[in-house]
């Protein structure tokens, strides 16, 4: 096999094969050519394919992964087993589950947010806990912790005794896990934590798997948390051929319960371990990199190393600061509107990145003012729309009628009469003979006093097995379209006749397309498409999965979704201290595990998507939670070498001046050291030659992104003319620039020095 296209730690990670591997992979240094490569010489070393495991964090690495591996080692290698943390315990758990002896079947629900937090209402209820006072949201957090590290149900009531508020929550996660086992149903959590329990608890499961994965390998070791940790150990087994791959510098999902000690303290879970680090980077510029290592090094938390690339020093990174966020949306808009008219980039090279995603409202709006296509990666997943949770509960119910949730869901999908004191009413019953709802449904006409209500829910049971048996003879696909079609579901929406119903109709054809595509995906890969195996793959999806880097939009999404993604051009917005990091952040402790060490590692995450440009933006005033925030320049910008950034990168004036701060202007503060010049913002699209504004020049009409024209009123003055401004006096006008809606004027004041602002805000007078 032929290893001379890789560098020397590459390689070195390729062939270094047996015991325990540390591989430290920076940002963009081609981690996933390593990984790829070292299944196909292990392969060529005379390696099973099925004896290979390779596990990743999310579909989209997974799919990247398989392609790779299929291209280079050809026929045979649809063997190894590529598959993330949760699908790879789903394909256990189908086959072992029952081994739990907790009454679990192969068929089992995998329950999504939504699910989980329908379940914890009605468990709240059941427990008549006040939700007002004590939110749901709060107990399932507690328990996804304690599911994080492998603390069960009784084990939690055990660490509860003496504290009212856990015994409590205690209490919550018995009923919670009960209700989750008769419905025979895991959520996200379980999925990891009970292929765990049944790993420790069956020897002869264990020892199949130890002798099938005779190689394991694992990508984004960083983000593993405990019970991640364990599977990984238990899968492994006595040889220990296990290769880790990560970075702890991007190590920033602590809030989903990551554990960064993982990756640091690996030679010390495995003290036999090799490490390897690959430091050259493929992927950025040279000033993107000593930026991003600048950043990074601050903490004191970390393995050493440095990024290092053979590529061109490349652009400085461009910082601008902005009097309001209203401010750095409109000029993050326009910038892009501009680089794609002067052909300097496609939409889809550019991406906007935030800290929460509160911020990005004002900059949809602008996008959508500039008539700019965009795309939010993360905000409503596609499967946590309406329609199609109703139609994947009935797909729910025919596959598994002990999912309680989807039953519910849908007895009154369409309307049936059946009210909420009927369906209490079989919910008791249910409770008192130890049926699932379903089963209460079948024998509706046992329960009390149900009367004419029974013949109703027979009409919903009737339906439900009617589709049970065309799901054992036709695909999922001709299923889904039996269950629009006998529920009149497509019928009734186009009856509405509105904008929203034809987009839930269309909704609904995306989701047919999903099943039909799932079917040949599994066909192609000497499967048998299966009910369970498609709502397996539905429940899987991850937000980044919708991502499509062909499609032509700018994307917009916060700095946690776009790890391991990279743009051309990337626009790091709110970069600023109570924002970013936040004030919890600023005043916590040292150390890995701090709050500032993990956004400063987001930061490095977010600096190192960027290709070839990195913008950064902040607003001095903010609006957060209907009140105004006055912000610092982040210490993360700060924390760059000057001599990489060309901008207004230093405190501007004190804040009790901000109120009579006019709206529109920002301002570039003079350094003796520098030349003002060189931290002007660049000339953008609509620049033109400075002849062109003269004293009584006529008004200049420019379209925007929709065509339509926006008129811009005369200017009284030119370059070189004297003016007046109502606070900051006199000065002389040194350049005009044509920003699209207005024009960006810069004067030389007498008294105050140098201003960059716009002239519709500014009213200059020429003296």
């Amino acid at each position: 096999m032929n290893l001379d296209f890789l560098n020397d730690k590459q390689r070195e990670g390729v062939v270094t094969t047996e015991g325990p591997v540390l591989i430290l992979a920076g940002a963009g240094s081609g981690k996933t050519r390593v990984l790829t490569h070292r299944v196909a010489y292990l392969i060529e070393q005379g390696v099973m394919p099925y004896n290979i495991m390779a596990i990743t964090f999310t579909n989209k690495a997974a799919r990247e992964m398989r392609e790779r591996i299929d291209n280079i080692v050809g026929f045979g290698s649809d063997g190894v087993w590529v598959a993330t943390f949760h699908a790879s315990c789903v394909r256990i758990l189908r086959r072992y589950c029952e081994n739990l002896g907790q009454g679990y079947t192969s068929n089992f629900t995998i329950y999504d947010t939504d699910d989980c937090k329908t379940l914890m209402k009605e468990v709240c209820k059941y427990l008549q806990i006040d939700t007002k006072q004590f939110k749901e949201r709060t107990f399932l957090n507690v328990i996804s912790d304690a599911k994080n590290k492998l603390i069960g149900p009784e084990e939690f009531t055990n660490r509860a005794m003496g504290d009212f508020n856990m015994s409590r929550q205690a209490t919550v996660y018995r009923e919670y896990q009960a209700r989750l086992r008769q419905n025979n149903a895991f959520d996200f959590d379980d999925l990891i934590m009970k292929t765990v329990e049944l790993l420790r608890l069956d020897g002869d499961v264990r020892a199949y798997y130890n002798d099938k994965f005779k190689y394991i390998m694992v990508d984004e070791y960083q983000d593993t948390n405990a019970a991640q940790f364990e599977l990984v150990r238990l899968l492994t087994g006595a040889q220990q051929n296990l290769c880790v791959v990560g970075d702890d510098d991007q190590s920033i999902y602590k809030f989903r319960g990551a554990d960064i000690y993982n990756i640091l303290n690996f030679e010390q879970h495995f003290p036999a371990a090799h490490v390897i680090k690959l430091e050259q980077n493929y992927r950025s510029t040279g000033n993107i990199l000593e930026a991003a290592n600048s950043v990074i090094a601050n903490n004191e938390g970390r393995k050493e190393k440095a990024l290092w690339t053979e590529a061109e020093d490349g652009d400085k990174i461009q910082f601008q600061q902005f009097d309001s966020a209203y401010e750095e949306a409109s000029y993050i808009a326009s910038n892009i509107g501009s680089l794609v008219r002067k052909g300097e980039a496609d939409y889809k090279d550019c991406a906007v990145l935030y800290r929460t995603n509160a911020q990005s409202r004002l900059i949809e709006d602008k996008m959508i003012y500039e008539g700019i296509p965009y795309k939010i990666v993360g905000g409503v997943n596609f499967y946590s729309r309406k329609e199609i949770k109703d139609v994947l509960a009935y797909l729910k119910t025919v596959d598994n009628g002990s999912d309680d949730i989807a039953v519910q869901r849908i007895i009154n999908i369409p309307k049936r009469g059946i009210g909420a004191t009927t369906i209490t009413k079989v919910s008791d019953f249910a409770r008192e003979r130890g049926l699932n709802f379903y089963e209460a449904l079948l024998h509706c006409e046992e329960v009390p006093s149900i009367g004419k209500a029974a013949t109703k829910i027979q009409g919903f049971t009737s339906l439900i097995e009617k589709l049970r048996k065309i799901a054992h003879e036709e695909s999922v696909s001709a299923l889904v379209e039996e269950i629009l079609e006998q529920t009149d579901y497509v019928a009734e929406l186009k009856a509405e006749g509105t904008d929203e119903a034809k987009a839930r109709i269309e909704n609904i054809d995306e989701l047919l397309t999903k099943a039909v595509a799932y079917e040949k995906d599994a066909r192609d890969d000497g499967e048998e498409p299966t009910l369970s195996g498609f709502l397996e793959d539905v429940a899987l999806v991850a937000d980044i999965d919708s991502y499509e880097e062909s499609d032509n939009y700018v994307v917009l999404m916060t700095l946690h979704g776009a790890k391991g993604l990279e743009f051309p051009r990337v626009y790091m917005a709110g970069m600023e201290d109570g924002l970013f990091p936040g004030q919890a952040a600023i005043f916590d402790g040292g150390g890995a595990d701090s709050e500032l060490e993990e956004e400063r590692r987001l930061a490095y995450v977010g600096i190192t998507r960027a290709r070839e440009h990195l913008t950064m933006t902040a607003a001095r005033m903010r609006m957060v939670r209907g009140e105004t925030a006055f912000h610092k320049i982040s210490r993360f910008v700060k924390e760059i070498p000057e001599d990489l950034v060309r901008g207004n990168l230093w405190e501007p004036k004190p804040m009790e001046d901000y109120s009579s701060t006019p709206i529109g202007e920002y301002s570039v503060y003079q350094r003796p050291s520098r030349p003002v010049s060189s931290f002007s913002k660049p000339a953008s699209s609509y620049s033109k030659p400075a002849a062109a504004f003269t004293v009584g020049s006529s008004t200049t009409a420019v379209a925007n992104k929709n065509g339509t024209k926006i008129e811009k009123g005369d200017l009284e003055y030119g370059i070189g003319d004297r003016v007046s401004h109502i606070k900051f006096k006199e000065g002389t006008v040194k350049d005009i620039i044509d920003e699209g809606r207005d024009y960006e004027v810069t004067v030389e004041f007498d008294g105050v020095g140098v201003k960059k602002m716009f002239a519709s805000f500014a009213k200059l007078k020429k003296v």
